[in-house]
C-alpha cells in the first residue's frame, strides 16, 4: 500500500501501542511506500510538460538509488511538468538492509501469488505506473562494477551493471491517443513527442551523452545497456521496467556503481535524472550545488523527528548512539513525523531505533507519561533577549539561556543539575553548566528542555549552542 502526499515535507506513521514499563505489545510499523507529487499545482502552470515517475528502493540494499530519489522529494522544486517520486518502494527491505526480505521485488511484476507478502505493494505500484498521467518511468538501482560492451577486466565487462542506463528493447509501440494528453509544448501530445519517449534507445543515447559530458573519468562514464528482454531473458521479463513497456509506458533502469560510496552513487543518479528532465522538457530548481560534497551535506539536513504533534522534537542527523528517558505517551500508539521519506522508527529490545534508510541514527529508551496539552509556548531569555518560544521549536543560543518560571509547571533541562533545585526555571544556564553526555548530538551542542505539570508531560524545546561569530 502507498501513502500519498501532494507536496511532501513530513511523513506521518502510526504503529502499535506500547504500555508503560513494557514494550511487549509494540509492533513494527507498516512500512508502506510513499508517493510524492512534485510540480506546479495551480491550473495556469500545471498544464505544461510531461510527468516523470521516479522509483527508488525496489531492492533494499541499493542506497544510492533511494537516496537520490529522496533528494528529489526534499530538495527539488519542479516548475514545469510533474515529477512523481516513490523513494522507498520496498521500505521494509530498506530499513532491514536487505535486497528483499520476501525475495527480490523486482522479479514480481510478471506473475505473483496473492499470498505473497508484497502482493498489495506490487499491485499499488502497478496502478501508479499505468496511471494515464504518467509519461515516462525511471527505476533507480545500484549495480555491481562497471558495465562495458567489451571485456576489460573483472570489474569492467558486459556482465556488470554499474554506470549503465538499461532498456529492455530499442523501441515500444505507443497508443494512438496521448498517454497524458499533454505534451512538452503544453498542448495535446503530438505523435512526434510520443515518438521521442517511445524510442528508448534514441532517448537513452541522448541522455548518456549529456551525462558523460560531466564525467571526465572514461571508465566511470555511463553506457546504454539493451537487455533485449523479449528475446528470451526470463529474469528480465519479471521486472518493473518490462511490465511498464508492455503497458505502453517508456521505462528505463538507471544503475550507479556499487564501487562508490552512497553520496557519490546519488550524485551519478542525479546527473542522469537531471539529464532526463532536461531532455523531456521538465524544468526544476535545486537547493544545493550538484557536487559530491554538497550532496553528502544535503543527505543529512532534513532529519528532524517529532512525536505526538511536536510534543517531542529531535534533530537526529548527528544524534548520539543512544538517547535515554525520552518521554513517550503512556498507553498510546506511537505517532511521529519526519522531514525525510527514508526515516522510520522501529521497536527493538525495549528501545525504539531511528532508521534512515539502511543506517541506524540513534536508539531511544522511553519513559512513559500522561500528557498535558494546556501549554503552547514558554518565555525564555536567550543571551539577554526575552523571547516567546513555541513548544516543539529549536532555539539558537550563543552564551546562555534562562527559562522563565510558569506557575504550576516545572522545567527540566536534561543534563543540568543544581543542588536543592527541582524546578530549573529562572536559572541562567551556559553550555559548561550542562553535562555533555546528555546532549542530543555527538558534538554536545543540542540539549532538551522539558516542561511538566505535576507528573504530566507538556512538551519540550531544543536549545542549540552556537559559537559567537567574530566580527571585523
Amino acid at each position: 500500500m502507498g501513502i500519498y502526499m501532494e507536496r511532501f515535507w513530513f511523513i506521518f506513521l502510526l504503529f502499535g501501542a506500547a504500555t508503560m514499563g513494557s514494550m511487549a505489545n509494540a509492533a513494527l510499523p507498516d512500512l508502506e511506500f510513499s508517493l510524492h507529487k512534485n510540480g506546479p499545482t495551480n491550473i495556469e502552470h500545471a498544464t505544461g510538460g510531461p510527468t516523470l515517475l521516479v522509483i527508488g528502493g525496489i531492492q533494499g540494499d541499493e542506497p544510492g538509488g533511494f537516496t537520490a530519489a529522496s533528494l528529489l522529494v526534499t530538495h527539488y522544486k519542479i516548475t514545469v511538468g510533474q515529477v512523481w517520486v516513490v523513494p522507498n518502494l520496498n521500505f521494509e527491505s530498506i530499513i532491514k538492509r536487505s535486497r528483499g526480505v520476501y525475495g527480490d521485488m523486482n522479479r514480481k511484476f510478471s506473475k505473483l501469488k496473492q499470498t505473497d507478502p508484497e502482493f498489495e505493494t506490487v499491485q499499488k505500484i502497478k496502478q501508479i505506473i499505468t496511471s494515464p498521467d504518467v509519461d515516462i518511468i525511471l527505476n533507480l538501482h545500484d549495480g555491481s562494477g562497471f558495465y562495458n560492451e567489451e571485456y576489460i577486466d573483472a570489474l569492467h565487462n558486459p556482465r556488470r551493471w554499474g554506470q549503465s542506463l538499461i532498456i529492455d528493447q530499442a523501441k515500444i509501440e505507443m497508443p494512438s491517443i496521448g498517454v497524458s494528453g499533454i505534451g512538452i509544448s503544453g498542448t495535446e501530445n503530438t505523435e512526434a513527442e510520443l515518438g521521442q519517449f517511445s524510442h528508448l534507445e534514441q532517448l537513452g543515447r541522448q541522455v548518456v551523452a549529456q551525462v558523460n559530458a560531466s564525467i571526465p573519468q572514461t571508465l566511470h562514464q555511463y553506457r546504454l545497456k539493451n537487455t533485449h528482454t523479449a528475446l528470451g531473458d526470463k529474469e528480465m521479463e519479471k521486472t518493473l521496467t518490462y511490465f511498464a513497456i508492455n503497458h505502453a509506458k517508456p521505462a528505463f533502469g538507471v544503475e550507479a556503481s556499487k564501487h562508490f560510496l552512497t553520496h557519490k552513487r546519488a550524485y551519478y543518479h542525479l546527473l542522469v535524472l537531471e539529464a532526463f528532465m532536461n531532455k523531456i522538457g521538465i524544468k526544476f530548481e535545486r537547493k544545493f550545488n550538484l557536487a559530491e560534497a554538497d550532496i553528502k551535506k544535503a543527505m543529512y539536513d532534513k532529519l528532524q523527528l517529532a512525536f505526538y504533534n511536536k510534543k517531542i522534537v529531535l534533530d537526529v542527523a548527528n544524534a548520539r548512539k543512544r538517547l535515554n528517558y525520552v518521554p513517550l505517551k503512556k498507553n498510546a500508539d506511537i505517532a511521529y513525523i519526519s522531514g525525510n521519506p527514508l526515516v522510520a522508527v522501529v521497536s527493538k529490545n525495549n528501545r525504539f531505533n531511528v532508521r534512515y534508510g539502511n543506517r541506524n541514527l540513534t536508539s531511544l529508551k522511553p519513559s512513559y507519561f500522561e500528557y498535558d496539552d494546556s501549554l503552547a509556548d514558554i518565555k525564555i531569555s536567550v543571551d539577554g533577549n526575552i523571547k516567546s518560544i513555541s513548544l516543539g521549536s529549536m532555539v539558537d543560543v550563543q552564551q546562555d539561556f534562562n527559562v522563565h518560571s510558569i506557575a504550576g509547571y516545572r522545567v527540566n533541562v536534561i543534563g543540568f543539575t543544581r543542588k536543592g533545585i527541582r524546578d530549573e526555571s529562572n536559572q541562567t544556564i551556559k553550555l559548561k553548566s550542562i553535562r555533555s553526555r546528555y546532549s542530543v548530538d555527538k558534538q554536545s551542542k543540542i540539549f532538551r528542555v522539558e516542561i511538566y505539570q505535576g507528573k504530566k508531560y507538556c512538551g519540550m524545546i531544543l536549545v542549540r549552542f552556537n559559537k559567537l561569530k567574530q566580527t571585523t
